[in-house]
Parts: C-alpha cells; sequence; structure tokens
C-alpha cells in the first residue's frame, strides 16, 4: 500500500530504473542474475534492472517501512481509546437511567408509551390500577410518576395526594383525558408538577419529563422505602407509618445502608466497613450489635429487617 509513495522516491534516490519485486516485504538483491529488488508474488516494472541498486535505496525503504508502521500504531491505539471511552460513556448512561412508573388502565396507551420512553433510555414500569401503583411505590422510589386520571379501583387525584403526604419531592405528571380548565387546576392543587391532556405528543411529554428531572434531581434515590420504615436522604429524616422517628447518628448510617441494599444480605464485616467509612471512627462487632438492637426497637421491631444467621442482616419487603 506504499509503494505507490515509495518507488517514486527510490528512483530519486538512485538515479536509476530498476525492477522491484515484493515478497515478504523484505529487500533482497541476486547479483549472480543481475537482479536486485525486493521478491514477491508480483511485481512493479519501472525499467530495467539495476545490479546494487537495491542496496543504495534499502535504508530508504526501511526507513519510510518504519514511519508507516509507526504511524499505523498512533491510529490504532487513537481509535481503540477512542472507542473504550464511548463504551464507557454507554455504560455510565445505562447506569443512570431513570425510573418511571405509568399507572394507566388502558394496556394500549400505557405500552405505546412506554415503548417510547424505553427508546429514549427510560427503565419504564406500567400498572393499571391504583392498588398496583402503591405496590409499586411501595418496593421503591421512581424518578417520575405518570398517572392516569381515571382508574378502575379509584381516582389518580387520590394517588396523587398520598403520594404527595409521603414523599413531597416526587415528580408526578398527570396524563389524563380530562382538559377541563377547573380539572387542571385542581390537578396541580392535588400536587401534580405538570399535566398533559390526552392526546400528546410524545415528544412534548419526554421534554417536560427531562425538564421535571433537571429541577429535581434523582428523587427516587433520596427517598428510600421498606415495608413501613422510609428515609428521605435529603432532610435526614426516617418515617415509621408516616410518623418520623429519631435516630442517632450510628444508626441513622446502619439504616441507610440496609436500605441502599434492600434484598441483599450484608455481612457483619461488610456494615462495619460501612459504618467505620461513613462516620470515620472505628465500629467494632460489639458496637454495631448494639446499633442494631436499638434500632430495631426504635422502628418497633419491623419485620423487614431480617437476621440472616451467620451472616449479618438483610432487609426485604414482607407480605402483609
Amino acid at each position: 500500500m506504499y509503494l505507490q509513495y515509495i518507488i517514486p522516491l527510490f528512483k530519486e534516490k538512485a538515479n536509476y530504473s530498476f525492477t522491484i519485486h515484493l515478497w515478504q516485504d523484505f529487500p533482497y538483491c541476486d547479483q549472480g542474475r543481475q537482479d536486485c529488488g525486493i521478491l514477491t508474488q508480483r511485481e512493479v516494472l519501472a525499467g530495467e534492472p539495476v545490479r546494487g541498486t537495491i542496496l543504495y535505496i534499502l535504508p530508504y525503504f526501511l526507513k519510510y517501512i518504519w514511519k508507516a508502521g509507526k504511524m499505523s500504531a498512533i491510529q490504532g491505539r487513537k481509535y481503540s481509546n477512542r472507542m473504550q471511552a464511548e463504551t464507557a460513556k454507554h455504560g455510565q448512561e445505562a447506569d443512570m437511567a431513570h425510573r418511571i412508573y405509568y399507572i394507566e388502565d388502558d394496556a394500549g396507551i400505557a405500552e405505546g408509551v412506554a415503548f417510547f420512553l424505553r427508546r429514549k433510555g427510560f427503565e419504564v414500569i406500567t400498572a393499571a390500577t391504583v392498588a398496583e401503583g402503591k405496590q409499586l411505590l411501595g418496593k421503591g422510589l421512581p424518578s417520575v410518576v405518570l398517572v392516569d386520571w381515571n382508574l378502575p379501583d379509584g381516582s389518580g387525584e387520590g394517588l396523587c395526594r398520598w403520594i404527595r403526604e409521603k414523599w413531597p419531592m416526587l415528580p408526578v405528571i398527570f396524563l389524563t383525558v380530562r382538559g377541563d380548565t377547573r380539572d387542571i387546576v385542581n390537578g396541580f392543587q392535588k400536587g401534580a408538577d405538570d399535566y398533559l391532556v390526552k392526546p400528546f405528543e410524545l415528544e412534548v411529554l419526554y421534554s417536560r419529563i427531562c425538564a421535571l428531572l433537571r429541577r429535581a434531581g434523582q428523587a427516587g434515590g433520596s427517598y428510600l422505602v421498606c415495608g413501613p420504615v422510609s428515609m428521605d436522604k435529603n432532610q435526614m429524616k426516617v418515617f415509621l407509618n408516616k410518623e418520623e422517628i429519631s435516630l442517632g447518628s450510628l444508626e441513622y448510617q446502619l439504616l441507610a445502608a440496609l436500605l441502599e441494599h434492600k434484598n441483599h444480605t450484608l455481612t457483619r464485616q461488610k456494615l462495619l466497613e460501612l459504618l467505620w467509612d461513613a462516620n470515620g471512627n472505628f465500629v467494632n462487632d460489639n458496637t454495631l450489635t448494639v446499633a442494631m438492637k436499638r434500632l430495631r426497637e426504635k422502628l418497633s421491631n419491623p419485620a423487614c429487617i431480617k437476621t440472616v444467621r451467620g451472616f449479618g442482616y438483610r432487609m426485604e419487603d414482607v407480605e402483609e
């Protein structure tokens, strides 16, 4: 691939015409055959061969081959680094994907909206009733909740009011056919952050979700829930059945560790490492035992905190 640049240079330097043969990219000069060049299966004819010409042009040939190889290696490293950076970027974007709950009893509309938002990079979970929506929210909070007004077992208005009582900062958007001015005003008064009347443009919905996320941040990461126990990390408050509970620093950090790793067993050693890192102070095994005992007492011994004998502790949702 380099011959078109190399051969003219060789001819200029040697001031002779010659025949170059290419074979395994090695130069060769056969004085007995009165031929010189570089052996290969194909020839590049440039005139009569001249004995010894290759000996003159060999340094230039090797020099340009070395430069070409060096440039190829540099380009290869640049491409590899760019691909690694793009892969890491996509991995980070996947890790940062926002979760959306959509409470909608019309399966066709729910799946259509969910399909569109998933293509935009969101994780979407749908529910058809108020009860299913509350069950989802009880297991974990999303970044945004989309709510229809008319639902089989209640109203989106009541669900929105219930959400506001438990999680005041969780973004809620009404998606409904009720476009009357009084309904829109009522929706905002009940706690909605935005209101879209069906039919609506999906791109408009996407833009409004993004705007809410920019203002609210990752609300789902600020609220942690397991059964009757919930935590507001922004305000550093803990609630048991909507009633605020006062916890000590170590008890709060212990509960936060369990909630952040919900449905996963944390060994005592892992908890000791997490608590030590969080407080900057050494926490021994006996201190962990005492802190867990006090935490359970203050939370009225909730069934969602499990002791895994011989290993550690786990926090998980319990069917009521």
